[in-house]
């Protein structure tokens, strides 16, 4: 063949090499999907940088509880503290722990961030990929060649949601336990498309998953009726009893894990509940339970809910898969009741609906490729725009919770750190006490910086205080304060100055010298030390000039800076450097 004749050849006369075509499809069709995982888990990340370094400070307490553990101190929140099961999250506090032992926790500074910040949020985003490649193992039981689309979809559609990307990088359980969630309703979902729900191996990996996810988070309990519903929503004729063998087979999967965790832990704390449940106080659900799951849908907007509802109604009504759908409904269904019996929590951006956004996301994002599917071109453009268009309002809604939560998130570990940790270290510093305790209500950042024993003024890592909370007994909590406790310092403020009556008793006036003092509205804020600590006037006087000049910069950072962390490293006896 001539030079001119090559030139004068299309590209469409040339063959293409069978084996390189499908090689290179091969290739596309492995990288898509890990490509979609990837965006998604990057939009997540994206949108976590508007909240900085911050760390909301409950997630402290487990950051302590993994650092004994790791220290080989046991179930303690300090050095020489009595054990006490103040965590709720124990697989998460063993992957902090594994990380201190590594080196990749509590050691420094990584990649110029201290690792307290960073590797809490880094599994966060870990635990968002495995969310999202559960949707992927979902979504190819369906679309099997634009599967990756539909997990690009969902990634991206929950990296708009606050409430979702707040708390999976908030250094709590959350993302963890949204993957066991996940994982649980996709393998109800993949079972049932493969009509292997009713094997022993589905019933006890569910009941597995159902463990883990019950020893993540207390409201994982209820996932235990995930299985057996499925079972029985599924039903078909003649199957019954082999059904409700393998709902009890995927039960005791759960129970016996769980059980042997249980039977430990009143071993080792004589309680059957973790401390943190019994000074919540949950307890049986009321009409509240009703109205709470209610608030997820106003925090989403009724638009984007009713049209996510519709394309779900649909996918149940024509999908040819719609029993599988109805597997995944199922665990998102129990999340949504698991909402609203708990306790209405303090903290902002609903952080107990983790699991709810993940479950409602995927099973929104594969109802709606469903509707989409087999139809003509401007019939898809139509229904794009339709669905764009009622998840608007949902997304002008986010960008507002997301900027004011910015503006003033959660009281964050390491102010607590600051104010309360190097704080009153500082303090016991100037009196000259080598030996002190502190009552305070905020215990993450100050138990990660504190050298002084600390009481929790609200019981979740106090035995004693957690009953007497449980039973509103302020009166008694007060005695046990004053009578038994006697702690060298006092420090109160907001709802608790007011909720139990501690900075209200005659008593502290009685037996505490004020330190510091910061009234709001009434109530009595401020730091108290014991007279019988205080053995030169002259020490109090430079605690209390030192107080006056500092602690109102570091309490004003409480709302006003709380996005920066708070150095390079937490350790006990730390102290704020004095002005000059």
């Amino acid at each position: 063949m001539t030079a001119s004749a090559l030139t004068e050849t299309s590209p469409s006369d040339v063959p293409e090499d069978p084996a390189t075509t499908t090689a290179a499809r091969g290739w596309g069709a492995r990288l898509a999907p890990v490509l979609a995982v990837l965006a998604g888990v990057a939009a997540v990340a994206v949108h976590a940088t508007r909240y900085g370094h911050w760390i909301v400070d409950d997630a402290a307490i487990t950051f302590s509880y993994a650092r004994s553990f790791a220290d080989g101190l046991g179930p303690v929140l300090q050095p020489g503290a009595p054990p006490v099961e103040g965590f709720s999250d124990p697989t998460w506090m063993v992957l902090l722990g594994l990380g201190k032992l590594v080196g990749l926790f509590d050691h420094g500074v990584l990649f110029g961030i201290p690792d307290y910040v960073l590797f809490p949020k880094a599994l966060g985003l870990l635990f968002t990929g495995g969310v999202l490649t559960a949707c992927h193992f979902a979504a190819k039981e369906i679309f099997s060649r634009f599967a990756w689309l539909a997990t690009l979809v969902a990634g991206l559609t929950l990296a708009t949601i606050p409430s979702y990307v707040i708390w999976v990088v908030s250094g709590l359980e959350n993302s963890l336990f949204a993957f066991a969630v996940v994982t649980l309703g996709v393998t109800l979902f993949v079972s049932v498309k493969r009509d292997v729900l009713l094997t022993p191996k589905v019933a006890l990996w569910s009941g597995v998953m159902v463990a883990f996810a019950a020893l993540t988070r207390p409201e994982g309990l209820i996932y235990a009726g995930a299985y057996p519903l499925a079972a029985l929503f599924l039903l078909r004729s003649g199957l019954f009893w082999k059904s409700f063998r393998l709902a009890l087979l995927s039960v005791a999967a759960f129970a016996v894990p769980f059980g042997a965790y249980v039977v430990w832990r009143h071993a080792e704390f004589g309680r059957l509940l973790a401390n943190p449940s019994v000074a919540k106080q949950q307890g049986l659900p009321g009409f509240d339970a009703v109205k709470r799951p209610f608030e997820l849908v106003g925090y989403a907007g009724w638009a984007g809910v009713i049209a996510l509802a519709l394309v779900i109604v649909f996918a149940l009504a024509k999908a040819p898969w719609r029993r599988p759908l109805i597997a995944l409904l199922v665990p998102l269904g129990l999340g949504i009741v698991a909402y609203g019996v708990m306790v209405a929590d303090w903290m902002y951006q609903h952080r107990f609906a983790s699991p709810i956004w993940a479950l409602a996301v995927i099973a929104g994002t594969l109802s709606a490729g469903e509707l989409l599917r087999h139809r003509q071109v401007l019939l898809r453009a139509g229904i794009v725009v339709v669905l764009v268009g009622a998840f608007v309002p949902s997304a002008v809604g986010f960008a507002a919770s997301a900027d004011k939560f910015a503006k003033n998130p959660n009281i964050t570990a390491c102010l607590v750190a600051d104010r309360f940790g190097r704080g009153f270290n500082t303090y016991a510093d100037i009196l000259g006490l080598q030996k002190a305790s502190l009552l305070l209500p905020d215990l993450g950042g100050s138990s990660m910086t504190s050298r002084l024993e600390l009481v929790d003024m609200a019981g979740l890592v106090n035995k004693p205080i957690a009953d007497l909370v449980h039973d509103n007994d302020l009166q008694g909590l007060r005695d046990y304060v004053f009578d038994t406790v006697k702690p060298t310092f006092i420090h109160s403020w907001g709802p608790w100055a007011a909720g139990n009556g501690i900075a209200l008793d005659p008593r502290l006036d009685r037996d505490y010298l004020l330190i510091y003092s910061s009234p709001i509205e009434g109530l009595r804020n401020g730091d108290w030390v014991r007279r019988d600590a205080v053995t030169d006037p002259a020490k109090l006087k430079a605690a209390q000039d030192y107080a006056a000049t500092t602690i109102p910069a570091v309490a004003a950072d409480r709302f006003g800076g709380p996005l920066d962390d708070c150095g390079p490293t937490m350790h006990p006896g730390q102290t704020i450097r004095m002005p000059s």
